[in-house]
């Protein structure tokens, strides 16, 4: 299980340590008027185009929490900083002396954020709720490899809809590391699935199967029916992952 922890002041981010964040997102709209004073003008203009106000409050709260993140880790306001993004959307800060070598991710899901930080290394996080998933099989069968296909399929329906949730984050978590999210491939990513949570990352590329040796790959639970994944590209024992609760 994993343990949060609620900080009393900001903590320091060093080479040994990754950083990952949880916040729940159900801010009232008093709040949320707070926060959209952190956002620039382009991410504004992004929540704006939201159709539901739920889906606004929610882009609202986790993009104005990752402002006040990256605040504490580089000492500048939140309003300083500047992103710049990737071709498939990843967002990284415009390069400066302070924000040259951290990395950092983020994922939203229903009403809870995950926030991944690194000081040089590669990572990416995704969170999923957690429903119920008839068509598992039929989707793990389209989308995944073999070996987590057969996995799958072998499970009892409510054990498919949980195993399914922790392949698809792991998978979207080192995607959105190298920065393609869904545009890559999700059956060239296999993951080689344990019960203690330390998942071996075992990559396909032209046929040819290789397990990625620097990589690390972990799940965990930011709150009851949710499931979260970290990929980190070097070799990091779990206790070397700090995980926090955003106030």
């Amino acid at each position: 299980m994993t343990v949060w922890q609620s900080p009393s002041n900001p903590p320091v981010l060093d080479k040994s340590k990754v950083h990952i964040w949880r916040a729940n997102l159900n801010f009232s709209p008093a709040e949320v008027v707070r926060l959209t004073a952190f956002l620039s003008t382009d991410e504004i203009a992004r929540a704006n185009k939201f159709r539901f106000p739920q889906h606004k409050r929610r882009f609202i709260a986790a993009r104005s929490i990752l402002r006040q993140l990256l605040s504490n880790y580089l000492n500048i306001s939140p309003n300083n900083i500047k992103f710049d993004y990737g071709d498939r959307g990843k967002p990284k800060i415009i390069e400066s002396n302070t924000a040259n070598s951290l990395q950092f991710n983020i994922s939203h899901s229903q009403e809870y954020a995950l926030f991944g930080f690194t000081t040089s290394n590669l990572i990416g996080v995704d969170l999923e709720y957690l429903r119920e998933m008839p068509d598992a099989v039929k989707i793990a069968q389209r989308f995944f490899s073999p070996r987590e296909f057969d996995l799958i399929k072998n499970l009892t329906p409510q054990q498919q809809s949980q195993v399914f949730f922790k392949l698809w984050t792991a998978k979207e978590a080192y995607l959105k590391a190298i920065g393609i999210g869904l545009s890559g491939s999700l059956s060239s990513v296999d993951i080689d699935f344990t019960l203690d949570n330390n998942n071996t990352l075992i990559l396909a590329i032209n046929g040819n199967t290789t397990i990625a040796n620097n990589w690390s790959m972990y799940s965990c639970i930011p709150s009851s029916n949710y499931v979260g994944a970290i990929a980190i590209k070097t070799q990091i024992a779990k206790q070397q992952i700090d995980f926090w609760s955003w106030h």
